[in-house]
């Protein structure tokens, strides 16, 4: 089982989970409705072959909200050199790929790979042209905030991102249904501003810079912009692998933890 360890950065304290292994680091970045505890399956497979670190960044899981102007990237460049002492490769997911690129080209000394889940992208254009059915759960999903139904907004969400749109709700159900819930549910319950931690780095203009290995990795339920920007960051980054996950959605550790585990066993010997 993982350790809880707590890592002090600035005026703050991140909580994480430490997997203890041999060489090489590995650091898994959440999705912005996640938190730690969402990588703790993929960690799980994965035990005994990497020394393994998840942390909630500032404002989501156990660790609080900043007080004080902060960039997430410079929280994680803290973290590894804390925890890990070496290069590490990230593995991040949605908002967690977005922190990990931007880590890469801010602070590339420290980074020794990148697996890219469905990633967000400092910079990228953002998109009008929604399919419908994508569409039609935003404006739910919009009109529940509205309102101020915590539940509804939480219900809906797990739709978009867990099941996929278009497909029917329930469609991942169970244990990581409601893990998902509760993740998501405490941070609607403690919102953060979105672009609270942000590092203003223009990543979408300098993807091209990144010379680490790198595979970029999408479901192909997810929402069908995010697709269309997965494929376009694989032929940005030079040499970029990327694979497809067929029957999956923007959040596919939450699906099948072992499917993951073996992208980036693929990952981290190619």
């Amino acid at each position: 089982m993982p350790d809880t360890v707590r890592c002090v950065v600035g005026d703050t304290v991140l909580f994480a989970e430490r997997e203890p292994g041999p060489s090489p680091s590995i650091l898994f970045l959440h999705a912005g409705v996640c938190d730690r505890r969402s990588w703790l399956g993929v960690m799980s497979e994965l035990a005994g072959t990497a020394d393994m670190v998840a942390y909630d960044r500032r404002g989501f899981g156990e660790s609080p909200p900043s007080q004080s102007t902060f960039r997430h990237i410079d929280d994680l460049a803290t973290v590894m050199r804390q925890v890990t002492g070496e290069p590490a490769w990230l593995v991040g997911s949605s908002q967690g790929g977005r922190v990990a690129i931007d880590t890469a080209l801010a602070y590339p000394e420290l980074v020794a790979g990148l697996i890219l889940l469905d990633p967000a992208v400092s910079g990228a254009p953002e998109s009008e042209d929604l399919d419908a059915a994508t569409e039609e759960l935003d404006d739910l999903i919009t009109a529940a905030e509205a309102a101020g139904d915590v539940g509804e907004t939480n219900r809906l969400e797990a739709r978009l991102w867990l099941d996929g749109p278009g497909q029917p709700e329930g469609r991942v159900d169970g244990a990581s249904r409601e893990l998902l819930l509760d993740m998501n549910g405490l941070l609607l319950s403690n919102p953060t501003a979105d672009d609270s931690g942000a590092s203003g780095i223009n990543a979408w203009e300098r993807l091209s810079e990144l010379q680490v290995p790198t595979t970029v990795v999408w479901g192909d339920l997810d929402v069908p912009v995010i697709v269309q920007d997965c494929q376009e960051v694989a032929t940005r980054i030079p040499r970029a692998r990327q694979q497809v996950l067929t029957g999956m959605a923007h959040l596919p550790y939450l699906e099948d933890a072992s499917v993951v585990a073996n992208v980036v066993r693929k990952s981290l010997k190619e």
